[in-house]
């Protein structure tokens, strides 16, 4: 029991990394303005790559198509596969190595956006098969990891090269995919889903929280960061660190548990747990039951009642006007007929767009105001914040909870 709960952390720890290193659209705006002097294009141009690279999520769909005829770790280094590709022949553009027209290039950023979507498939898959019971809290910690990413990539290529812009298409290139490799174990070690007691349930929700105070800190961390630091990859080292401590949250509050039920009641002299009845007691008031040779029999109607509570919750799940089986997949038809569904569409396609335009134009921002060494600094602002709001979006279902 405690083997396989400690798994499904390892994998929410993995999901984080995930999304902390591929949200590698954010960092566009950091190498942009070197990317439209290199193909000799207008800025209405420019804004269509960005775009793009957006756009490639409008293909999302191919991962769940994947995931139905490949394993969930096939389909996440095809997703690093793509970004390798896509990510890597723009540096081999920017660094003018090769010559590729322009519709190429949107391509590869088509690709390159795609791949990310293919990941967040990936972890989504992760969260919803782990957690069942705290599927919410699982899924928004994680994603509000990716709206990090800018901040982590900035601080890497200040730690390698603060001079090289291009350096961020490399880094988003090969990065993925050394972290897809680091979360292949746990993937392949993924614990048999089984239904958890209301005690673990209500102790996975604690870790839950435990885990957002460290997020917030690592969040804290990367913004008062100074750009353009000497000590760039002892701080990049810290962030690591960071990323990497709250694998031992779930171990210590484990153990914690196990020396509570198990060590301190020996020490204590109270390490029996079990219940000596004689069987010529009278049970009646267990249940209303009756005894027999020391085995207490529960009257017919228990059974009964137990078979009718049962069959009442099943029926009030089916008949309520929402999915029929919850946590399932459900046909597409049944989806686009949700008032949900296009409530969701409606505002993600809306809301996120200003934030989009205005992260793939820091660049030209930053050049315009005559502050294009403070490029990264906006990113980092950016991205920082970006995380802070993601991060909120898990107070309703702590509230709710």
């Amino acid at each position: 029991m405690m083997a396989g709960q400690s798994r499904k952390w390892m994998i929410l720890m993995a999901t984080m990394w995930i999304q902390a290193f591929t949200g590698t659209n954010f960092d566009f705006s950091a190498y942009s303005s070197e990317l439209k002097n290199v193909l000799a294009v207008s800025q209405m141009q420019l804004n269509y790559l960005a775009t793009a690279s957006d756009l490639g999520k409008a293909f999302g769909w191919s991962s769940g198509l994947a995931l139905m005829h490949l394993p969930l770790w096939v389909v996440m280094f095809i997703a690093a596969a793509m970004g390798l590709f896509g990510y890597g022949v723009q540096w081999l553009v920017i660094r003018r190595i090769v010559s590729l027209p322009y519709f190429v290039v949107f391509i590869l950023c088509l690709l390159a956006g795609c791949s990310i979507c293919w990941f967040n498939t990936v972890c989504f898959v992760l969260c919803t098969r782990n957690f069942p019971s705290n599927r919410p809290l699982a899924i928004s910690l994680t994603v509000s990891f990716n709206g990090m990413s800018a901040a982590l990539y900035n601080l890497a290529a200040d730690a390698i090269d603060p001079s090289s812009y291009t350096l961020y298409l490399i880094l988003n290139a090969f990065i993925p995919l050394f972290v897809s490799f680091a979360a292949l174990v746990p993937i392949l070690r993924q614990p048999v889903s089984s239904p958890l007691p209301s005690d673990v349930t209500g102790h996975d929700r604690f870790i839950f929280i435990t885990l957002n105070i460290f997020a917030v800190l690592t969040g804290i961390y990367l913004l008062l960061i100074p750009s353009r630091s000497s000590q760039a990859k002892l701080f990049f080292c810290g962030a690591i660190f960071l990323l990497i401590l709250p694998l031992g949250i779930p171990g210590i509050a484990y153990a914690r548990n196990w020396f509570k039920d198990t060590i301190y009641p020996k020490i204590l002299g109270n390490g029996s747990s079990f219940l000596l009845v004689d069987g010529d007691d009278n049970c009646e008031d267990v249940g209303g039951g009756s005894s027999h040779d020391g085995i207490v029999v529960l009257p017919a109607n228990e059974d009964d009642k137990i078979e009718n509570g049962v069959k009442g919750c099943l029926e009030m799940v089916i008949k309520s006007d929402r999915l029929g089986m919850l946590e399932e997949e459900h046909d597409a038809k049944r989806l686009i007929c949700r008032i949900d569904f296009w409530l969701y569409y409606l505002g993600y396609f809306c809301g996120g767009t200003i934030g989009l335009v205005y992260s793939n134009n820091l660049g030209q921002i930053a050049q315009s105001l005559g502050l294009e060494s403070s490029t990264s600094t906006l990113i980092t602002l950016y991205s920082s914040f970006s995380f802070f709001g993601r991060l909120l979006s898990a107070s309703p279902d702590f509230l709710r909870t």
